[in-house]
């Protein structure tokens, strides 16, 4: 147990939820993509924080000069080729569905000697054998790969990272998160054939290895979505599973996005919270994503064995959507100016692909699945 008194604690807490900025922020960014997630959550992020976007395109040029103008980028292109040849790109962002990024990776690698670095969406690709062909288009490029795993910059799931950094609750025993909510799911999705695992629950098993580490195991349940599959066929809708990681240590989550009649008319409790409970204390916190627009924090609450039954509440004014999008590209620019790996790699999500598809296997043969099993099938 850490020997850090409370107010230390709270400092480091506040301290970890603000990621690191390079600096140098002037590399041209290249945008792939002018949905949600670019123009209200990163050019954002990206914009409050002195980044340099330059230019961008996107499936239809219209909306590529409506979110051009938002934010003010110079130029607007009619194709992920001539993004990559502005003069000015350094580093692309990639943000479209998932089943178009190898494609869109590819194209852009194929421009000879103009790109340092690749942010990417998760998921990564379609699948783990997907991923490992992007990874490896990059690293045979030259080019650094990252992946936007924005949850682990969500400023409640660094907070509890950095608890356990600090090993104020001990050991980990058990992890849980539990989602209610009703996401808003693109129209894409209804070709892909699944909803849940690959979209929402990628982000709480990403979160779950960010704070425990690799898990041996995983067991998954999944059932169709009522109100979803009124629109499209899926098998993950409601997606339930546990993982077993080393040292006895257990985690699970309830993703629900049915969370009752809702939108049909009953009253709504909608909204997530995780725990993690150690051998020396517990933490506890809600992620605030389900209120968007609005702007609510997510929160964190712990308490350790000295604490007389007191609970600790450490409290910020920043939210995931979209402050916490700052982190990724944050993190990126980053490794590139240290010469290092980024903690977000495209070979460091491998595992989190692996994991996902676990458990798309794990419910399909109701049997506890490794992601080792996954990942070796591609040595």
């Amino acid at each position: 147990m850490t020997h850090l008194s409370a107010n230390e604690i709270n400092a480091a807490l506040l301290a970890s939820i603000v990621p690191p900025l390079p600096v140098d922020r002037f590399s041209g960014i290249g945008c792939i993509g002018a949905g949600f997630i670019m123009a209200d959550c990163q050019l954002v992020a990206y914009r409050q924080h002195g980044l340099n976007p330059v230019a961008i395109t996107s499936r239809t040029r219209a909306t590529a000069e409506s979110v051009a103008a938002r934010h003010q980028i110079k130029s607007v292109c009619d194709s992920v080729e001539d993004v990559v040849r502005h003069p000015e790109v350094q580093i692309l962002d990639v943000a479209v569905p998932p089943d178009c990024q190898v494609d869109v990776i590819r194209r852009a690698l194929a421009v000879p000697n103009r790109l340092k670095a690749i942010l990417a969406q998760k998921p990564l690709g379609v699948s783990y054998g997907e991923a490992l062909q992007i990874v490896r288009m990059c690293e045979d490029a030259g080019v650094v790969l990252a992946v936007n795993q924005n949850m682990r910059f969500d400023q409640s799931v660094r907070a509890c990272r950095t608890l356990l950094d600090q090993q104020v609750l001990g050991s980990p025993v058990l992890a849980t998160i539990e989602m209610r909510a009703i996401p808003h799911w693109m129209s894409w999705q209804e070709r892909q054939g699944w909803v849940t695992l690959r979209i929402m629950s990628i982000h709480h098993l990403d979160t779950l290895r960010y704070w425990l580490g690799e898990p041996d195991r995983v067991f998954a349940s999944v059932t169709p979505d009522p109100r979803t599959s009124e629109k499209f066929a899926h098998q993950d809708g409601i997606a339930l599973y546990i993982l077993e990681f080393p040292g006895n240590i257990r985690a699970s989550s309830w993703d629900d996005v049915w969370s009752g009649p809702a939108r049909e008319g009953s009253a709504a409790d909608l909204g997530i919270k995780w725990r993690i409970e150690g051998t020396d204390g517990l933490a506890r916190g809600t992620i605030g994503w389900p209120s968007y627009p609005e702007r609510t924090p997510s929160t964190l609450q712990y308490s350790t064995r000295s604490d007389a039954g007191q609970w600790h509440s450490p409290t910020w004014d920043s939210v995931w959507f979209p402050d916490a999008f700052i982190g990724p590209m944050a993190e990126l620019l980053c490794a590139l100016e240290e010469q290092r790996e980024p903690t977000i790699s495209g070979r460091k999500n491998l595992p989190t692909m692996a994991l996902v598809d676990a458990c798309y296997r794990s419910a399909e043969q109701h049997r506890a699945v490794s992601p080792l099993e996954i990942a070796n099938e591609f040595l």
